[in-house]
């Protein structure tokens, strides 16, 4: 996204090129110090600041802002070439605004995929605590991101320590437990207890996380974006890249139908231009890593069997191939073969151990 999206790199708070992977057992494997290369790294930014600069970049741009609150919105016979209508406050005062077509790019809890019945999703939830740390321990997180998974810090997804610009973020998630997220919060900071021992909370953040594009993403001349559509991955949860993505597509997809603005778009438009080239690109991606966590982050035996393969050169290259370029890597096929049956050797030794210390909790 740094590159294609022209961010500049002074927004940039932290140059992560190490992360560790912790097991429900501590195991601990070190990710990324040998298979990153010398140019490769992953950015750490506030969303606070890269949000504020996409929004004035837009704005320099001729992107024309309203500062409200949407109410409504009047949806036209879907045969009609009558505009929409959105209904919104500034100020406490009701305006109104005519216009010929939607990008709804308003969040998981859209208004706008309300309004034209996209259907629902089901929604994951991150929490995160923003601590300010002393110095010493924050020099530990320098260049530094950590991933735990276990039981005790969430059932079906992972927690995470992420260094920012003067302070780290703490935090988990997920779908299957939201009403428990608190506890799955108390569970990280237990796990890194030493790690930010004498650190200061200064911030506090939740947000829904969709877990599945919704089963209508264009109705009309309306068309969804981002985490609205419900395009947010599996495994990694990532979905800034994907907002940001889809909504570049969404726009050069009208500006090709409508000849640059001088005929009006169908739904088979945007049906045509966007949606298709969407999916052509990204489906295949979104169900593979739907499918890696229905295997490993289900139970402790996936999770452990995960971390052990992390420690795999092949599969550290392959996983930030795909990672930082945002396309399944392609890698050699004896490399593949060797993956799989490695991955079932990790699964089946994972489930023998595990047993083995039910026993001695006996």
């Amino acid at each position: 996204m740094i590159d294609e999206f022209s961010i500049p790199l002074h927004l940039v708070d932290r140059h992560v090129t190490r992360m560790k992977i912790i097991s429900p057992s501590n195991l601990t494997v070190d990710f990324g110090s040998r298979t990153l290369k010398s140019h490769e790294f992953i950015p750490m930014l506030r969303r606070e600041v890269l949000d504020s600069f996409l929004r004035s970049r837009a704005q320099s741009n001729g992107a024309h802002f309203i500062t409200g609150l949407v109410t409504d919105i009047e949806v036209p016979d879907f045969f009609s070439s009558k505009p929409y209508v959105i209904h919104h406050t500034i100020n406490n005062r009701k305006q109104s605004l005519a216009v010929d077509l939607i990008v709804g790019a308003d969040g998981a809890n859209s208004r706008v995929a309300k309004i034209i019945d996209a259907g629902n999703y089901s929604c994951a939830i991150a929490f995160q605590e923003r601590i300010k740390l002393p110095d010493e321990k924050m020099e530990y997180y320098h260049d530094l991101a950590e991933m735990y998974v276990g039981n005790d810090v969430s059932p079906d997804f992972y927690a995470w320590v992420f260094p920012k610009c003067d302070h780290v973020a703490v935090g988990t998630g997920t779908v299957c437990a939201r009403q428990n997220i608190k506890v799955y919060q108390r569970g990280i900071r237990e796990r890194v207890r030493e790690k930010i021992k004498g650190g200061k909370v200064i911030k506090v953040e939740a947000h829904p996380i969709p877990e599945h594009p919704r089963p209508r993403r264009v109705r009309g001349r309306v068309a969804l974006v981002g985490d609205a559509a419900g395009y947010v991955t599996k495994c990694s949860g990532e979905g800034i890249y994907f907002a940001a993505k889809s909504g570049r597509m969404c726009g050069e997809a009208i500006v090709k139908a409508s000849e640059g603005g001088e005929k009006m778009i169908s739904e088979e438009d945007l049906k045509r231009e966007y949606l298709r080239e969407w999916d052509r690109k990204y489906v295949n991606t979104f169900r593979f890593l739907d499918l890696l966590q229905k295997v490993f982050y289900g139970s402790d035996v996936g999770r452990e069997a995960l971390v052990e393969l992390c420690g795999d050169e092949y599969v550290q290259r392959m996983t930030f191939d795909s990672y930082l370029y945002k396309k399944l890597a392609t890698g050699d096929r004896w490399g593949d073969v060797k993956l799989v049956l490695n991955t079932f050797g990790s699964l089946m030794r994972c489930k023998v151990l595990g047993r083995e210390m039910e026993a001695l909790k006996l």
